[in-house]
């Protein structure tokens, strides 16, 4: 997951075109109903509508009409046991499970110029300062050396941690 979200990186900043789209971002989904995969999409829709040459598509948001660019399959028995999404404008940490503000979905999405991510949650984006600005997903694997759990952070700054200390 922590390659994927880096290649999701890579593919936003470099503006890598999505199909007849071009300036998209890139972003993962995560939804809680989904504990055995997650999907990479091209934010691509809604088009851009500002007529200038740096308008970029998207909402931030993965909706069936963005493009789907691969769905990835966990296997050998890991899930996403629990994913959380930071805005201290709201509260706080929101998590699938372990906090009293529950989220159903997260979408971690890179657009050009900048390395900041745009989170969503709940497929719903939220302009600052209302955004949230940090995420973090909790990985269970039975076989895992050290522990059942491992953590995959990514932070404000666009900082992804692959070996995290823990989730909320």
């Amino acid at each position: 997951i922590a390659l994927t979200l880096r290649s999701t990186e890579t593919f936003g900043l470099g503006s890598r075109a999505a199909g007849t789209a071009t300036n998209v971002g890139y972003g993962i989904h995560l939804s809680s109903g989904a504990t055995n995969s997650f999907i990479l999409f091209a934010d691509s829709s809604p088009g851009p509508s500002c007529g200038t040459p740096d308008c970029k598509p998207g909402d931030h948001v993965y909706t069936g009409a963005d493009v789907l660019v691969q769905t990835y399959q966990l296997n050998n028995g890991i899930s996403i046991q629990n994913f959380c999404a930071f805005s201290s404008s709201s509260g706080g940490w929101k998590c699938v499970s372990g906090t009293s503000a529950t989220i159903s979905s997260l979408d971690i999405v890179f657009t050009r110029p900048n390395p900041v991510p745009f989170m969503s949650t709940n497929g719903s984006y939220s302009a600052p300062p209302f955004s949230s600005t940090a995420a973090c997903m909790a990985l269970a694997s039975p076989s895992a050396p050290g522990g059942p759990y491992r953590y995959i952070s990514v932070g404000s700054s666009g900082q992804i941690i692959a070996n995290a200390t823990s989730c909320p």
